[in-house]
């Protein structure tokens, strides 16, 4: 938002120097980039009018001048702009004069005919970048004066980046509102404008169909107007300091207004508008010609202003090529109106448009301005372009019209959230300043929220206005005690910096992503859930919430190894956001990511790529914490982003609560994704078990230890053999662990071989041959019949 500071002081004048104002602004949130002068210096320029033209004896394109200055001596200058002719009035660089460029103007002898200064262009004052001819001056400006006067050069453009939050500071009259709150200086101009009396009784027909996307809709007829008149300095001068070009007096009066209150206007051609005003949803197939040339083939959920007969602008975003206001203009039908923040988002995002009343309208305009605005604008428009003012038509909604909100602040609340104690008087002082009407109710304050300020929803977001206006600086630094909470899901709730320490240990970095992603990449990795889509999203790679932590972990993982990075290891831990209904489950999740070679190259160990089972490790790593009654286990699953034979979940207790595996080849494929790449996801809350383990005394009697080899099914997995001879072995059964796996040569197709140890002990006495021998038995026989395992002879 760019602002003339000298259209900023005839609100409200604080007595600060420019660094001052900026200053305070910036420590207030309103962060100022950039303060500039609106012109280079220059000096000895004034206004001169030119008298006569005569072309130049000696060169075709040269003009001989008699210029007056206000003085009794009247100038000869040679000039060669188009544009130059008797009677305009224009910038005059007399002798001595200096230039923005450092040029001192001098008399000099132009192909003979002596020259006694210069005629100026916009460019050569460096009032723009570019200019055709000569820059003309009104009829009524003073010859003589100072240009820097009269064109009040003196000044300077305050350039604020305004927060996508506070959309009520999009205007001259919202940044004077929050300077004069945080000086607790009045403003100077804050009274309603005065209406402007109509002259004839004719109701051009309006009609509201979108009620609740166009709660206000106000309008009215202006004829007899001269378009081409031209726009005063003053009007243009402010348009081009706020980054803003002057196109035609009709246009320039809306764009002033709406920079001036934050109300965004629109004016149509009236004799092109075929009978009524319609606000209502566009037709399947119906096309409009837009302002910037483009043309929009509407679907069925764009909010339009028609007539009769066709659609003439896509309501708040752009108005149509073929209703609007040109040089031949001669009766007008202004528009002043309130739209649903969320309808002009979606359209302006689906039409790929941009447009200053469109970024107003998608942050939030007072839906109680309009009137005011149209008052306005229609007074500056009657003064440039003289014409015949209508009555109002005014139609309102009052049930489609945001709710004004009503907010309790407990008293206690403030010292609990900022850390120090604020003074209820300066609490109160602070409302006041803010225009916030409110009521102390004992222990708490009752505050009503003014209906611009779209920001304020929580009563934490009073307690950041009393921060912001109290002063940040003012707040002591406080060392930080966060107070945990066991059973609370929050990855904020709990202390995770050992579980990061460990997968750091591992060799993992913590990425930190984006809670919006692109579309297609969340349906390429989680199909099956159908993400929430953004309204208004940041870019057209950012349209929906993921689902799965997946997505930002491989984008990070591409992004690094485009860049050289042939090893990444990544883990984070973030919310997930997952429909449940009409409701939205925020689930805060561990993911990870690896690719490469196990460890980093050197000589002392044999590279060797990633596989399933380092994933495997690294998790196992995680859960030591978990009861040990409760065995955690991985079981072969699907899932669609993920390759089916190495694919496992994540069971505890019976539940599954997370995915391990390879990313499916054509994922990988339409990725180009390099090599093969392992990732990992589970839900938090299985990390934030811990129960009591059971321990028992160790044995004094020797362990005893059985191998077996037994050919199985291919297809059975390692685990079900083991979790088999658990059951059967019992307490006596110390560990079963696998020693060797064969296929090949002597083993029939679809077995494989595997070799087991039983490690037997008794807590009590030492075992014998005759039992461990019958135990074994069992245990073949079991296997054999329940798996159709064979002893290998």
């Amino acid at each position: 938002m760019k602002c003339s500071e000298s259209w900023l002081r005839e609100w409200v004048d604080p007595g600060l120097t420019h660094e001052q104002l900026c200053s305070t602004l910036t420590m207030a949130g309103l962060e100022v980039e950039e303060i500039v002068p609106v012109a280079n210096h220059f000096s000895g320029v004034i206004v001169g009018q030119v008298l006569t033209t005569e072309r130049h004896p000696e060169a075709e394109r040269l003009h001989v001048c008699t210029v007056n200055i206000g003085e009794p001596a009247i100038l000869e200058i040679v000039c060669g702009a188009e544009n130059v002719r008797a009677g305009i009035k224009v910038p005059v660089a007399a002798v001595n004069a200096v230039l923005p460029n450092g040029t001192v103007i001098s008399q000099a002898v132009i192909r003979g005919v002596t020259s006694q200064g210069m005629l100026c262009s916009a460019s050569e004052l460096g009032l723009s970048e570019t200019s055709q001819g000569l820059l003309e001056l009104p009829e009524d400006a003073p010859i003589g004066a100072d240009l820097k006067t009269y064109l009040m050069l003196d000044d300077h453009i305050i350039d604020i980046s305004i927060t996508p939050n506070r959309g009520d500071c999009l205007s001259v009259r919202g940044i004077a509102r929050e300077i004069s709150a945080l000086t607790r200086v009045p403003l100077l101009k804050n009274n309603p404008t005065p209406e402007v009396e109509s002259v004839f009784n004719i109701i051009h027909s309006v009609a509201v169909e979108a009620e609740s996307a166009c709660p206000v809709y106000i309008g009215r007829v202006i004829r007899n107007i001269k378009a081409d008149a031209l726009t005063p300095v003053w009007m243009k001068e402010r348009l081009r300091r706020s980054g803003i070009r002057a196109i035609s007096p009709v246009v320039d009066a809306t764009n002033y207004v709406m920079l001036e209150l934050g109300q965004p206007m629109h004016a149509f051609d009236l004799n092109r508008v075929r009978q009524g005003i319609r606000v209502r949803l566009s037709r399947t197939g119906e096309t409009i010609t837009l302002l910037d040339g483009s043309e929009k083939h509407l679907d069925a959920q764009t909010l339009i202003i028609a007539d009769d007969e066709k659609p003439l602008a896509i309501a708040g975003v752009m108005g149509g090529a073929d209703s609007g206001v040109n040089l031949l203009t001669t009766d007008i039908f202004l528009e002043s109106a309130y739209f649903d923040p969320q309808v002009i988002a979606r359209q302006r995002q689906y039409y790929g448009l941009t447009s200053e009343s469109a970024y107003r309208f998608e942050r939030g305009v007072d839906p109680t301005i309009q009137r005011q605005a149209m008052e306005w604008a229609t007074q500056l428009i009657i003064d440039i372009t003289g014409g015949e003012v209508g009555p109002v038509i005014e139609l309102v909604n009052k049930s489609a019209l945001p709710d004004q909100r009503l907010l309790t602040l407990p008293v206690e609340k403030i010292e609990k959230v900022l850390g120090v104690a604020i003074p209820g008087q300066e609490v109160e002082n602070i409302f006041e300043a803010l225009k916030f009407k409110y009521k102390r109710e004992n222990t708490q304050w009752r505050v009503l929220v003014p209906p611009y300020r779209f920001d304020i929803t929580l009563p934490e977001d009073l307690i950041e206005e009393i921060a912001r206006l109290h002063g940040y600086d003012k707040i002591p630094a406080h060392t930080l005690a966060a107070e945990l909470q066991s059973g609370n899901t929050s990855t904020g709730a709990r202390d995770w910096r050992p579980l990061r320490q460990l997968l750091s240990d591992r060799g993992y970095h913590e990425v930190i992503t984006y809670s919006f992603i692109d579309s297609k990449l969340q349906k390429l990795l989680d199909p099956e859930e159908t993400p929430c889509e953004l309204v208004n999203p940041i870019t057209s790679d950012m349209t929906v919430m993921r689902t799965s932590l997946l997505p930002g972990l491989v984008n990070t993982l591409l992004y690094n190894h485009s860049r050289q990075q042939n090893r990444v290891r990544l883990f984070e831990l973030g919310t997930c956001f997952n429909r449940r209904g009409k409701n939205i489950l925020q689930q805060s999740r561990l993911g990870g990511i690896i690719m490469g070679h196990v460890c980093p190259e050197q000589w002392g160990i044999p590279a060797r790529e990633a596989d399933f089972y380092d994933l495997k490790g690294d998790l196992e790593c995680l859960f030591h914490t978990l009861p040990a009654n409760k065995p955690l286990t991985f079981k072969p699953v699907n899932h669609p982003g993920m390759h089916p034979g190495q694919t496992a979940g994540i069971f505890y207790d019976g539940q599954q609560w997370g995915v391990a595996g390879a990313l499916h080849p054509t994922v990988s494929q339409s990725l180009d994704l390099p090599g093969k790449v392992f990732v990992y996801e589970l839900d938090i809350r299985l990390l934030e078990m811990t129960g009591l383990n059971r321990f028992q005394e160790v044995s004094k009697f020797p362990e005893i230890r059985r191998d077996l080899a037994i050919l199985v099914n291919q297809a059975i997995p390692a685990s079900e053999i083991q979790d088999t001879i658990k059951v059967i072995a019992g307490d006596w059964l110390k560990d079963v662990f696998i020693f060797d796996v064969y296929q090949g040569k002597g083993i029939s197709p679809g077995l494989k071989s595997i070799a087991l140890a039983l490690i037997l002990q008794h807590p009590t006495r030492t075992l014998v041959d005759d039992e461990v021998t019958a135990l074994v038995e069992r245990v073949v026989t079991t296997l054999n019949g329940k798996l159709g395992a064979e002893l290998r002879r």
